[in-house]
């Protein structure tokens, strides 16, 4: 396929460089996790006879109906916070006006052309220990997706063997979300000082309005959370993947949404690139694969690679669930 997705192996446990203070900010310092008792297995494997199923564009499988809607739930608090790239622009066009070979949504002979304004990028990944049933790590989840950052992500969920120790180890206590920037050798907690952090690192400075609201936007994003019942919250046992899983989606997206509490609750690390609309990672898809769609999956352990939500989860499921 033309064009090539760049992505990088990373190791589940590996030493963090040393820490500075960011101005402004709580920092904390960062201890290595290299001593941890967690061996990753190495023994992954697809099941018996799996295939990857052909994309369903704007398809629900009958027994997800009522998850989608649940998920859906979130854009009615939330409105379009995480929906669109920062500096997001749309201009409709006739077909004819954009390659065949690029990415673009069309409708009875026109396509939308979208742009969009992103920051500068990290060279890796930013690193967030998080869990889906939170109010405060889905606020940071927001500003991942407003400024089209890819993040590893280390779930965290309730009663996880794994993630919540080691933030432990590195923060000093057992807060969420917690975030590493191995970029700048930065750490810290509290979700408004990670969003002003990234935005003044990674964006143009300014909060988005719905995001800086204070108690309002705290009371709204759990509402958002209503409709899931804390899925994504609880953990369930599995095996730990030697590598990270590559998942390619976005926080409002109620698709993306049921595949991540599963992420999370089998407390799988992956690397989340978020693609919201005006995202340049809508073309890298679409070269890669000639599709676009989220959520899309590739997981390095197995060399499975697929799209749709209800399979997705039930590949995660049979894969790493003990």
């Amino acid at each position: 396929m033309a064009g090539m997705l760049n992505i990088t192996n990373v190791p589940i446990f590996r030493p963090l460089p040393p820490t500075r203070r960011a101005t402004n900010h709580r920092v904390f310092m960062v201890k290595s996790s290299a001593n941890t008792s967690e061996t990753p297995l190495s023994s992954i494997s697809a099941p018996p006879n799996f295939k990857a199923p052909k994309p369903k564009p704007f398809s629900i499988r009958p027994d997800k109906i009522i998850d989608i809607l649940g998920a859906s739930l979130a854009l009615l608090f939330r409105l379009t916070t995480s929906v669109l790239v920062s500096g997001y622009s749309v201009t409709v066009v006739p077909e004819n006006e954009i390659p065949s070979d690029q990415y673009a949504l069309g409708f009875a002979g026109y396509k939308l052309k979208e742009t969009s304004k992103v920051g500068p990028r990290p060279e890796k990944p930013i690193e967030i220990y998080e869990f889906e049933g939170c109010p405060f790590c889905r606020k940071v989840r927001e500003i991942v997706a407003v400024l089209d950052l890819d993040v590893l992500y280390y779930p965290c969920p309730r009663n996880g063997p794994n993630f919540r120790a080691k933030v432990s180890q590195m923060g000093g206590k057992q807060q969420y979300p917690y975030m590493v920037d191995p970029n700048a050798g930065v750490a810290m907690y509290e979700s408004d000082d990670i969003i002003k952090y990234l935005v003044g690192k990674y964006g143009d400075g300014k909060v988005p309005l719905s995001l800086s609201l204070g108690l309002l936007t705290t009371l709204t994003e759990g509402f958002a959370m209503i409709g899931r019942m804390g899925k994504g919250s609880l953990y369930t046992p599995s095996k730990l993947p030697p590598k990270p899983l590559d998942i390619w989606a976005y926080e409002a997206s109620p698709f993306c949404k049921v595949v991540r509490e599963v992420l999370v609750e089998l407390e799988l690390p992956h690397i989340l690139h978020s693609c919201a609309r005006g995202s340049p990672k809508r073309q890298e898809i679409y070269q890669r694969v000639g599709h676009f769609q989220v959520p899309y999956l590739e997981d390095p352990n197995t060399g499975v690679q697929m799209f749709e939500s209800a399979e997705i989860i039930d590949y995660l499921r049979a894969t790493y669930a003990l």
